[in-house]
């Protein structure tokens, strides 16, 4: 029992390494990015492959058992390698179905594992398997591996990499233990174990090492995590100051979410900014064809109507680029307060037809008056003086 709940702690680590280094595989730099995703299929290779021979050393059917050398190895270089295919299958972003589609392939995966292990297993006895049991392990694998990478990738936080690392670690466990379940052994005398064959003990030996490799990769996968938050979050604390040392308003959305405002915006609205995070940027600009234009003309200037927190319509002229916020694709909006320009704007206007010094009408308000009553007159064929 201590050995199974062994193969499980270690299938665990093996699987949350897996998350938190293909999260850093899909941020780095295409340059180094295949090395991380080699290192990400190495960590879950061997997870799964000593999840299954941890457990099988736990697996005592009280007769001479060993392990053929070749397919040993065969069995862990398959794990890394279709592993390896699925993790790749699954960063691509080409459908939204890759990473259902690389996450089955991991499944089919730990069954190519599992059944070369048992390849290489070799008893003093005739092994025998229930097809249906068979079946359903696999089906298992794959079903449970493709909603493990599905959930595991689709976002950063804490909670969907701890989720996706716990049903990877299902599928790799349900796998095996079904697929044990579907073994029978009939003792049979005349049937002798090679003697190339690795005995168990020195099994457990090369078992150790790589649980103790599954560890170190963890290590480094939890460093790097750790670093990229951090540096994360002193990239979002540079653009928070830099975005509050900006006259205009600015409002980073995820699609039509504000996910981060700047003090001057929220001066504008007449709220904190912890007031405005989350909500709909609807609830700001009520005109949803300017919002739509807005979206789809980024870079160009529109001109529309703000409502503050009071209530009040303020007019104001919007500008929507996109960037790169914490990792991915956002859009950031700068609202330009326009009140005072249109309060200058009336001034002129006023100043063009009034006397600055008494107020009263200059004389191209009086032509422009002039010329409006002679027109009215005209049309009604009536006289003026």
């Amino acid at each position: 029992l201590r050995l199974v709940a062994l193969a499980a702690l270690v299938c665990a680590l093996a699987s949350l390494t897996a998350i938190n280094l293909l999260h850093h595989v899909s941020r780095a730099d295409r340059r180094v990015r295949g090395t991380w995703l080699g290192i990400a299929a190495t960590a879950t290779g061997f997870g799964i492959w000593a999840t299954h021979f941890i457990a099988m050393l736990a697996f005592s059917p009280a007769l001479p058992t060993a392990y053929d050398v070749d397919l040993t190895i065969i069995s862990l270089l398959a794990a890394v390698m279709l592993t390896g295919i699925g993790f790749s299958v699954a960063l691509r972003s080409d459908s939204a179905a890759m990473p259902w589609l690389g996450g089955a392939i991991v499944g089919g995966g730990i069954a190519v594992m599992h059944h070369t292990g048992m390849a290489a297993f070799e008893v003093a006895g005739t092994i025998t398997w229930a097809p249906p049991l068979v079946a359903a392990s696999i089906l298992l694998g794959g079903l449970i591996g493709a909603f493990a990478l599905w959930l595991g990738l689709r976002s950063q936080t804490l909670s969907a990499r701890l989720t996706g690392a716990l049903l990877l670690t299902l599928a790799i466990c349900s796998h095996h233990f079904t697929a044990m379940g579907a073994v029978a052994i009939t003792p049979d005398n005349a049937i002798a174990i090679s003697a190339s064959a690795i005995p168990s003990a020195w099994l457990a030996i090369g078992v150790a090492f790589i649980s103790l490799l599954i560890l170190l990769l963890a290590f480094v996968a939890l460093t790097i995590d750790l670093r990229e938050r951090r540096r994360a979050s002193l990239e979002m604390q540079r653009m928070r100051d830099l975005t509050d040392a900006a006259v205009e308003g600015l409002v980073v959305c995820d699609g039509d979410s504000i996910v981060s405002v700047n003090e001057s915006f929220a001066r504008l609205a007449g709220l904190t900014p912890e007031q405005i995070v989350g909500a709909s940027l609807a609830a700001w600009v009520p005109d949803g064809s300017k919002r739509d234009t807005l979206f789809a003309l980024l870079g160009q200037a529109i001109e529309t109507e703000l409502r503050n927190g009071e209530g009040a319509l303020l007019p104001v002229e919007l500008i929507a680029r996109q960037i790169n916020y914490n990792g991915l694709p956002h859009t950031v909006v700068a609202f330009r307060d326009l009140r005072d320009r249109r309060d200058a704007e009336a001034q002129i206007r006023y100043l063009a037809h009034h006397d600055p010094l008494t107020g009263l009408g200059n004389r191209a308000s009086f032509d422009h008056r002039l010329d409006r009553e002679i027109r009215f007159h005209r049309r009604a064929r009536r006289q003026l003086a």
